[in-house]
């Protein structure tokens, strides 16, 4: 039996003061992916973790280029690995990875919305950002990472109800 193979990364939740949650739509620039739902989806910053970085340094990189900051202080992390499977016809041909296997990290943003900058390269992740209820970001997320996002929100839910 084949063993199914997740890649490891990080995932963040990034919080303002009024505990709405950052959200970039993706711009699709930098994937083969082009189905219509995914260009019209949006999500959390996330990012492969590489080489020999610990999932607190893949975090700080990601941050910098996903989101174009370093103002946030890390407020709580997961325990636990949380893996989600990309479906079958969107998986990338050239990868043998499944899916992914994340750390999450739930960031208090320290900075204002000037200091965002989605715009750190060519092939940004996001080509638009706001400040998003998580419910509204499980509603505009794709689909294989519902589940997801609500594991992270459960194990979150202490910083994020009022």
């Amino acid at each position: 039996m084949k063993m199914n193979k997740f890649r490891n990364g990080v995932g963040m939740v990034l919080v303002n003061d009024e505990k709405k949650i950052f959200a970039g739509k993706r711009s699709n620039i930098n994937t083969k992916m082009v189905s219509w739902f995914l260009k019209k989806s949006w999500q959390m910053p996330q990012g492969g973790i590489e080489g020999n970085e610990t999932p607190a340094e893949a975090m700080k990189r990601e941050m910098l280029e996903e989101v174009g900051t370093d103002k946030f202080q890390v407020l709580a992390e997961t325990e636990q690995w949380i893996e989600y499977t990309i479906p079958h016809g969107l998986r990338r041909h050239d990868s043998s990875f499944v899916g992914q296997r994340q750390k999450w990290f739930l960031l208090q943003f320290a900075g204002n919305d000037s200091d965002i900058n989605i715009k750190t390269s060519d092939h940004s992740e996001f080509d638009m950002w706001k400040w998003m209820t998580y419910g509204n970001i499980i509603r505009l997320s794709v689909h294989f990472k519902r589940n997801l996002y609500i594991e992270v929100f459960k194990n979150f839910r202490q910083f994020l109800n009022k």
